[in-house]
Order: structure tokens, then C-alpha cells, then sequence
């Protein structure tokens, strides 16, 4: 039976240093406390209905990758495990078993860090009213979902309110300096090639995902989360056909319930019923396990 979905983690003892759509973050001066919930969020507003088991999900998934990446850049993580968090934070340990880690404290770059490997979403809207991504000029003749010739790096700003907003490579590099606005492309694309080949042996196409990255004692590591339903478009491959939108792992399935809807798009959302709770809680269960091969 699943458990009650977590939707506030209310710790009282201990600092909130910030609230995201998904994520509570706590403030342990040196480190942090991420804690994924199972909210749901789509068109930038959170649903009052949790998926249960999401966070947990989320969170293991991250976990596999930044293991499976760290040969590429370090990252944030230090340590999942109870026992090694501060002794105010055992009394949570229900709460936090599974979805929670300890990350350094990393200075934040305010750049969505964007790898593309398939054409879909906004990057198809955009091909076909310019024939480009970003800037990035592609070749004439593409049909939705078709794979790239190569992964493109789409940069956006990292906007707190309202939507992020695509941006140029040259854009990145005038704010950030071309150093490392090169480095942020250069290790987007190797993370994302390293992880979509091991994904696409596991029967799952990567199409698109995001990156974060920040500053640690003067070198950029990876932080935030990584290459789950939540940050990236996951496709069965065998069910991939180019020409159309394609089937996936996330929470599509909850966004196209809601397009039936008449409701625009601003709060209050409306509740999910159980049926589309319950499958979109199967779709993220079925990416953590043919990805890991591991349920929770």
C-alpha cells in the first residue's frame, strides 16, 4: 500500500533555505538538506495533489547518476545515509529515509544548463517557425522527435518567478565570461552523451534533459538534481516513432490530463483523481527501475 504522499516537510529546528515547486532545501551552515517532496508542479504552478513515492524516485535516480557521472565533473552529493546527518535531524528520519541528501554548499551559476538530442517541446515549436534552437542553425526537413545530428547545447536563464528564457551560447558567454560559458557547454554535452548511451541500453531514449551547475571552493561541480522525469523528457525506445510527440515517463501524463481541463493555468490547480495519480506514479516507478534495476 502506498504511503501518504509528502507534501510539506516542516522541519521546525533546523533552517529553511528555500522552498522549490519539488524540493525543500535546509540550511546546515556548511552544507544542505535536500529533500525531495512529492509535489507536482506543471505549468509553473504546484498541483494540490502529491504522486506518491516521487521524491524517493527522484531522489535515487539522482543518486545512480552522480555516481555514474562523477568521472565527468564532481558534484555536490555527500552523503544519503541517516546515521551521518547532524544529530538535530535524526528525530525526521521517517521523513527523510530515501529522499534526502546532504550536498556542499555550492554558489549557484543562474544558467538552465539545456542538452538536446532529439527535436521536441519548445525546441520543436522554435525549429519550426526559424529552422533553429537557440540560435543553433538544423538541418531543413526534421520531423518532431526526430534525433539530432548532434546533442545541441540550449542555454536558458534561471528566472525565480515566471517561465526561464532561451538564450545563445553568446549570450552565456557576455554574462559569464567565454571560459566558462565553453566549460558549461563542454561538460553539458559529455554528461548528457554518457548518460543517454548507458539509458538507451536500459530501453530509455534521453531526449532532452537540464543541467545545474555551481561554484565550490573555486571549481564548478554539479548540483541540483540530475537526469530524472522531472529534468529531463524519458522516451520508451520501443515505442519510439519520429513524426509525432512520443509517450514518456513523467508527468506529460498529468499535463495532458489537465489540457482537458477548463482551467487556465494560473492557482488554484485543480485536484488529480486517483487514476492519474496512480499511473503517473507507475510511470516514474518504471524509469528508477529500468534504469537502475532497482525499485524503492
Amino acid at each position: 500500500m502506498a504511503k501518504e504522499p509528502l507534501l510539506k516537510t516542516g522541519f521546525t529546528n533546523i533552517e529553511l533555505f528555500k522552498s522549490g515547486k519539488v524540493r525543500d532545501v535546509y540550511d546546515l551552515e556548511d552544507k544542505l538538506l535536500v529533500v525531495s517532496t512529492d509535489r507536482v508542479s506543471c505549468f509553473d504552478v504546484v498541483l494540490p495533489t502529491g504522486i506518491p513515492h516521487k521524491g524517493e524516485i527522484l531522489t535515487q535516480l539522482s543518486l545512480f547518476w552522480f555516481e555514474f557521472t562523477k568521472g565527468v565533473i564532481a558534484n555536490h552529493f555527500i552523503s544519503s545515509r541517516i546515521s551521518d546527518y547532524p544529530a538535530e535531524l535524526q528525530r525526521y528520519s521517517d521523513v527523510l529515509k530515501g529522499r534526502s541528501m546532504l550536498v556542499k554548499k555550492a554558489k549557484p551559476i543562474p544558467v538552465e544548463c539545456i542538452v538536446r538530442g532529439y527535436l521536441s517541446g519548445s525546441g520543436w515549436k522554435e525549429y519550426q517557425q526559424s529552422r533553429s534552437i537557440c540560435g543553433i542553425k538544423l538541418p531543413a526537413g526534421l520531423k518532431e522527435s526526430d534525433k539530432l545530428p548532434e546533442p545541441i547545447f540550449t542555454p536558458s536563464t534561471k528566472e525565480d518567478v515566471g517561465h526561464d528564457i532561451n538564450v545563445s551560447q553568446e549570450y552565456i558567454e557576455k554574462e559569464l565570461g567565454k571560459d566558462i560559458a565553453e566549460r558549461l557547454k563542454d561538460v553539458s554535452i559529455a554528461l548528457y552523451k554518457k548518460a543517454s548511451l548507458y539509458a538507451e541500453l536500459k530501453g530509455i531514449i534521453i531526449a532532452d534533459t537540464k543541467f545545474e551547475f555551481g561554484i565550490y571552493e573555486g571549481r564548478m561541480i554539479l548540483i541540483d538534481e540530475i537526469l530524472t522525469p522531472d529534468s529531463s523528457r524519458f522516451w520508451p525506445k520501443d515505442k519510439y516513432k519520429p513524426g509525432a510527440a512520443q509517450p514518456s515517463f513523467d508527468k506529460q501524463f498529468v499535463r495532458d490530463y489537465l489540457e482537458t481541463l477548463d482551467w487556465n493555468k494560473t492557482p488554484p490547480a485543480p485536484k488529480l483523481p486517483e487514476d492519474i495519480v496512480k499511473k503517473t506514479s507507475e510511470k516514474y516507478l518504471w524509469a528508477l527501475e529500468m534504469i537502475t534495476g532497482k525499485g524503492i
